[in-house]
């Protein structure tokens, strides 16, 4: 069955089944966020529920600190990845001052004025709410008087630490796109729309445009690399070229504008 998607609490419609919750950016869906979401759809099936994504359209920090990291997902292939990893519905919610200031109680009863709900997936660092107070902790209590489950999973792990969207990000900033490869369990991808233009003064060489991204998305650092470009939004066969990073941008040569393309990352190419 196809994933439902939603856009905002409010547009949640009564459901019949009750959910079991993570609520999280997912930002690159790498093997930590894997992990979390196969604990998710096997504790959701545990209580004949459906496992629930509440994420963001933007990411939070963009209203919290007032500059956001750069995406290691487009917000398309986010979504086709959590419907491959078997969730059933996606909340999208737009982060501004006022779901900021949101309390934790309040977000849950939002969420529970739709349905049932079973429960919530979390880490041990997990927090969400108003100054982050919806922790393992006050869940746990506010779900006995409210009935559901709080289930806690360690995060996952590899050579001994955890794997975070931050490690990744500095991976492919620094140029180490194995290590980013790994920790993703794929390699890195960027999507967007090749521009028309391609001539703009001192960047582009002769048939070459640059592609723009819906959102900020990680770049390696400026150079020559070797890439697979496709169309598709998740692992899809791509054709082997050579991009060109400048200044933030990406550029590709031979590429039709307008086209919409998704670009995976290999390695350095040879001087």
């Amino acid at each position: 069955m196809a994933m439902r998607v939603v856009y905002g609490l409010d547009r949640l419609a009564p459901a019949d089944h009750p959910a079991f919750v993570v609520v999280g950016v997912f930002d690159g869906l790498h093997l930590g966020h894997a992990y979390l979401l196969r604990h998710l759809v096997a504790e959701a099936d545990r209580r004949d529920a459906k496992p629930m994504v509440v994420t963001f359209d933007h990411h939070p920090d963009e209203v919290i600190t007032g500059s956001a990291p750069a995406l290691l997902c487009d917000p398309e292939e986010r979504l086709a990845r959590l419907e491959a990893a078997g969730v059933a519905t996606t909340v999208v919610v737009h982060f501004d001052q006022t779901l900021r200031q949101t309390t934790y109680q309040a977000f849950v009863e939002r969420l529970s004025a739709h349905g049932r709900l079973a429960g919530f997936l979390m880490t041990p660092d997990a927090a969400f709410g108003y100054e982050r107070a919806g922790t393992p902790a006050t869940l746990v209590e506010l779900g006995r008087t409210k009935g559901f489950d709080v289930v806690v999973v360690a995060p996952f792990t590899l050579d001994g630490r955890a794997v975070r969207s931050t490690e990744v990000r500095t991976a492919i900033a620094a140029g180490d796109i194995g290590l980013a490869s790994r920790l993703l369990g794929r390699a890195p991808a960027v999507a967007g729309i090749v521009e028309a233009i391609g001539h703009e003064i001192g960047a582009g060489g002769a048939g070459e445009r640059p592609v723009q991204f819906e959102l900020p998305m990680v770049l390696p650092p400026d150079g020559r690399w070797l890439v697979r470009v496709g169309a598709g939004v998740g692992d899809m066969p791509g054709v082997a070229a050579v991009g060109r990073v400048a200044d933030g941008r990406l550029w590709l040569a031979d590429v039709p504008p307008r086209a919409r393309v998704r670009v995976e990352l290999a390695g350095p190419a040879e001087a």
